[in-house]
């Protein structure tokens, strides 16, 4: 009966001890592939980055309106150039002496042998 006991009291003890866990489970906590400060820095960079594109964009477009207005400012002053140009070219045809001189005989006037001279500006 000695052997019967000690028989069952190693069969209790085995029992317990293969109920019990035989391994400690060890949790491993992942640590992201970015750490906090690198999170921080990079939002950082990315925020420059963007209001520096906001920057040059808005630039940009300035100055193509202010080329396109100069674009247009410099076509309305050829157009005016052109028209002062005709007028000039005007002016010269109606001062012509042989011109007044008709003009001044249609209306009565009469031309003495004087010589017509062209009229000119005091301001030139």
């Amino acid at each position: 009966m000695a052997a019967t006991s000690h028989a069952r009291s190693w069969q209790q003890n085995y029992e317990s001890h293969a109920q019990q866990p035989q391994k400690k489970q060890v949790v491993i906590k992942k640590s992201g592939w970015i750490t906090h400060g690198e999170k921080v820095l990079y939002s950082i960079a990315g925020i420059c980055l963007i209001i520096a594109a906001v920057f040059v964009v808005s630039f940009s477009s300035q100055t193509d309106t202010l080329n396109r207005n100069l674009q247009d400012l410099e076509q309305k002053v050829q157009k005016q150039e052109l028209k002062n140009a005709g007028l000039a070219d005007e002016v010269k045809e109606l001062s012509r002496p042989e011109r007044i001189i008709k003009i001044a005989k249609e209306n009565g006037l009469k031309v003495q042998e004087a010589k017509v001279k062209q009229a000119r500006n005091f301001g030139n």
